[in-house]
């Protein structure tokens, strides 16, 4: 129902290449270039500066690429809310979620699921990344919701949210007031760490490695199992912690606690759905959709 040669140019300038946003869209490269010639000449003005085999958008092409975002998402949007009219959902649906993702991600939007549709029963279990995946193999649940840097060939996984670990500190630690640490201030700094496991540990792992910093070279004062224990421990001593910017929103709002940025390390990583290959049931498709298009403020 959306013009098709929206679709091509916001493609082509996700990927910055006319051969793989072709490939993309199962079309021939001089089909994307037709579509495209024919936006420029719609709105007479260049969407792409061309350098060789190279392209950038050009400034009429960084708003256009703006505005198609906004017009697929409402796109996506008016699909997913007409196509509930013409389906009865019912059933039992059983959701293992890891702990950051479950405490500050998921509430309001299982709140606005269930409002959306009550004679869907959900059920959520909360362990940390490897146990959920272990119970999604062994079928007690249906989906899986986790964060983590590997992945499992069992299990297809689908990007859900972004997500952020920042180094935290109480607003009264000594290292408060500065802006930035170098790498080697970290080996000094008594931390707060997941346990074996745990998604975030991973992930944390895994971006320190280009520091060529291990895990085991950290002071580890404590090994705590849950975001808010970390947090409750860190706000009573100079301890500081890796955390997810999800959860601490409240705390840096209430001015409790700062983030305390790391020279030449950013964390980011995406929380994901994990679902068994070949798996089609439709409630944990349908609760995929609506997560995906749940708005997060």
């Amino acid at each position: 129902m959306f013009d098709f040669r929206l679709q091509v140019f916001n493609t082509v300038a996700k990927r910055l290449n006319f051969t793989k946003a072709a490939g993309e869209l199962f079309i021939t490269q001089p089909a994307v270039t037709k579509h495209i010639q024919e936006i420029e000449n719609h709105f007479k003005v260049k969407l792409f500066e061309r350098n060789g085999s190279k392209i950038k958008l050009t400034p009429a092409g960084e708003t256009l690429l703006h505005y198609t975002d906004q017009l697929f998402t409402v796109y996506r949007n008016m699909e997913f809310e007409l196509n509930t009219f013409t389906q009865q959902h019912t059933g039992k649906l059983r959701i293992g979620a890891s702990t950051t993702v479950a405490q500050y991600v998921l509430p309001p939007v299982l709140a606005a699921f269930h409002k959306k549709f009550r004679d869907i029963k959900v059920t959520l279990t909360i362990n940390n990344t490897g146990q959920i995946e272990q119970a999604l193999q062994n079928k007690d649940i249906e989906l899986g919701i986790i964060e983590g840097q590997s992945k499992n060939k069992l299990f297809k996984y689908t990007e859900f949210v972004n997500d952020e670990l920042v180094l935290v500190a109480n607003i009264h630690h000594p290292l408060a007031k500065k802006d930035m640490i170098k790498p080697e201030e970290l080996l000094k700094i008594p931390l707060l760490l997941r346990e074996p496991g745990s998604g975030t540990l991973e992930v944390l792992a895994h971006a320190l490695k280009p520091l060529g910093i291990k895990i085991a070279q950290l002071q580890n004062e404590m090994q705590l199992g849950s975001t808010e224990s970390m947090k409750l421990y860190l706000l009573n001593s100079n301890a500081m912690a890796f955390l997810s910017v999800h959860s601490i929103l409240k705390e840096l709002q209430n001015k409790e606690c700062c983030i305390i940025d790391v020279k030449g390390l950013n964390i980011e990583r995406h929380f994901y759905f994990i679902k068994q290959h070949g798996q089609a049931e439709a409630l944990p498709e349908l609760f995929m959709k609506f997560a995906r298009h749940y708005n997060f403020r």
